[in-house]
């Protein structure tokens, strides 16, 4: 069970202060996939964020006695001048126990198959080098639940189905917040919904197909 009780996020613009969302009062459901679903800029993202813990809310809380995951494939985080192992080391120290640092970066290194670059600084990998890690570094570690922001799969045919594949397993495992432009993917892949509406409006449904029902007329108001 994930319950968020009256968060609020704004930010300050040239015109004033912007609500991406107002006193959220949501609980999502234990051992459900939850999709998120709302026109552009309805704080889809920003909601994941707050929820992983790498966005501060103006106020209020998430309360959860599960494990969340950052965003899958995050690679924004990554420091530059260091190499790729001492990257996954960093993260694997705070996830895992010293006993299983070892197998959680030999896990990335197999996974995202970069070679001689996985001892070479992140800032000279390219961008798709740095998802390939990022996704791999994501999926590396066991969580109740795995928060999704479009990224499913990454790089060629070849190494997508090899995400996809790692991808479907972890769902056979655990349950995904997620947000997707594909909407076939959200039916694939939850179970429930949360629709995020104008005027700071947040719909649980327990069906997806009835939330991107209210997602299309939404989008034409």
């Amino acid at each position: 069970m994930i319950k968020i009780e009256g968060l609020t996020k704004s930010y300050k613009t040239p015109k004033g202060r912007h609500f991406v969302f107002k006193n959220l009062e949501i609980e999502i459901p234990s051992n459900k996939s939850v999709a998120l679903v709302g026109r552009n800029g309805a704080g889809k993202s920003t909601l994941l964020r707050v929820i992983g813990g790498i966005d501060r809310a103006d106020s209020g809380k998430v309360i959860t006695n599960k494990t969340i995951s950052w965003p899958v494939g995050l690679s924004g985080g990554f420091q530059g001048s260091l190499t790729g192992r001492e990257n996954v080391k960093f993260v694997a120290r705070l996830y895992s126990t010293a006993a299983e640092l070892r197998e959680k970066v030999a896990f990335v290194e197999e996974f995202a198959e970069l070679g001689k670059y996985f001892d070479m600084p992140i800032k000279t990998y390219s961008s798709g080098m740095k998802s390939r890690l990022g996704f791999g570094l994501s999926m590396a570690f066991k969580f109740d639940y795995y928060l999704v922001d479009e990224v499913t799969a990454v790089g060629d045919a070849r190494f997508k189905k090899k995400c996809a594949d790692l991808f479907k397993a972890r769902h056979d495992e655990a349950n995904f917040l997620m947000v997707s432009h594909s909407l076939n993917s959200l039916k694939e892949f939850c179970d429930v919904a949360l629709f995020l509406g104008r005027d700071n409006k947040a719909i649980f449904f327990n069906s997806v197909d009835d939330a991107i029902q209210a997602y299309k007329e939404d989008e034409n108001l």
